[in-house]
């Protein structure tokens, strides 16, 4: 008897973009795979230092490679769970299928190669024709990765354990601009993602990025007001054992910050003995006008997250600390895929916002209504607008999909 051939393990996509495009291959429905590939972003190789020399732009060219299927020379993109690991150099851009189909010209390789050397590679002639036939299938898409959706890496991400809780910290934004929850990878590309930064956040060094990171993991970026009111109420709920009425929760506020105006201390430094002036009475008045009008802002989003199941009847945040630890979360994925920090640095940071998280929070529940809390006071201005609609639906994606990591991984680790 001749022994049987041994069975080749089945492939495991890394994510269900891979598997749609697996399975579309196997049917011989290139319509289908053109129509799953318009709808994501598809990653080349970059120099880093020539991106870094012509900030703004990129390469022109396609960078030609031989590939032995087609046996000829093909231009090489990747969807994005099909990366590997970042280095240092070279790095990836991304681009959509939209951008390739206007932009390829006589000069670039005759081939587009899908994912080359994976069972889900597909390789496409880039004739003018055929380039219009990609443009067809990209106008029929309304955003590359849809927003508002769960995204989860089946394999290169961590989907249990402390780095997936720290990563989770960050699922609400995640899923609001369609990025892998559990990645720490690429993100949109080396170009796209330092813009973001510079655009949101000012961050163009790694000393920059650096003291964000340690400001949002010890939840000294947002306001420390917020903190205060929060953390009044929750001490008078404490005391009295029961909920907090909004007119107690302001005459309570005003006596504590009169009680700590003084319209002069003195202070022994090393220079001597030094006269610190108090705030004036003006000043104090303002302070505590603007607690009360804060108290109030923050009762009716307290409501209406009652109303929308944010939050459960007779339940109020007691902090917005997750407001920073969110970001926190996402902001080691920024400075990873910028460059600005290693796998390892990036890792670190996620563990700690993990930590803070479960210090501050009970359960996933409270830490949404904290962050959503949070960025509703930074943004909102009261307009429940889409500052507040973004959020509002991707948690009740994260609490709601069975692959969210808000059902699969415990807020708190166990025993």
């Amino acid at each position: 008897m001749t022994a049987a051939a041994p069975t080749a393990e089945p492939w495991q996509a890394p994510s269900v973009v891979e598997q749609q495009l697996y399975e579309a291959k196997s049917r011989h429905d290139w319509a289908a795979y053109l129509d799953v590939l318009a709808g994501q972003y598809l990653y080349r190789l970059a120099s880093r230092p020539w991106l870094d020399a012509n900030p703004g732009r990129i390469p022109a060219r396609l960078q030609p490679v031989w590939r032995p299927e087609v046996r000829g020379w093909c231009a090489a993109v990747y969807t994005e769970a099909m990366l590997p690991a970042p280095i240092d150099d070279p790095v990836f851009i991304s681009e959509s299928l939209d951008a390739y189909a206007r932009s390829w010209s006589p000069q670039d390789p005759p081939w587009l190669a899908v994912n080359p050397g994976s069972p889900c590679e597909a390789y496409f002639p880039a004739s003018q024709s055929l380039c219009a036939l990609w443009q067809q299938h990209a106008d029929r898409v309304d955003h590359v990765c849809q927003h508002g959706t769960l995204r989860t890496l089946w394999v290169g991400g961590p989907r249990t354990g402390p780095v997936a809780r720290g990563l989770a910290c960050g699922a609400l934004l995640c899923v609001n601009n369609g990025h892998y929850w559990n990645s720490l990878g690429h993100g949109h590309g080396y170009n796209d993602e330092r813009r973001a930064l510079d655009r949101w956040w000012g961050v163009t060094t790694r000393e920059k990025w650096q003291q964000y990171q340690e400001e949002l993991l010890t939840n000294e970026m947002s306001s420390p007001v917020w903190e205060f009111a929060l953390g009044l109420r929750h001490s008078l709920a404490q005391d009295f054992g029961g909920q907090v009425e909004p007119a107690h929760w302001r005459q309570a506020a005003e006596r504590v910050l009169r009680k700590r105006v003084a319209t002069a201390t003195i202070e022994l430094t090393p220079d001597g003995v030094t006269r610190t002036e108090g705030p004036t009475e003006e000043e104090v008045e303002w302070q505590i006008d603007g607690v009360k009008r804060l108290i109030g802002r923050i009762t009716r989003y307290e409501a209406r997250f009652r109303a929308d199941g944010l939050l459960p009847e007779g339940r109020f945040v007691r902090s917005v600390a997750a407001w920073d630890y969110g970001r926190a979360s996402n902001m080691a994925r920024f400075g990873l895929a910028a460059r600005f920090c290693s796998l390892e640095e990036a890792e670190a940071a996620v563990l700690r916002a993990g930590r803070v998280s479960t210090v501050s929070y009970r359960s996933w529940e409270d830490f949404s209504a904290g962050y959503i809390l949070g960025r509703c006071l930074h943004f909102d201005e009261e307009e429940f607008g889409s500052w507040y609609e973004e959020m509002l639906t991707a948690h009740r994606v994260l609490t709601t999909d069975p692959e969210s990591p808000w059902l699969t991984i415990p807020f708190r680790a166990e025993g």
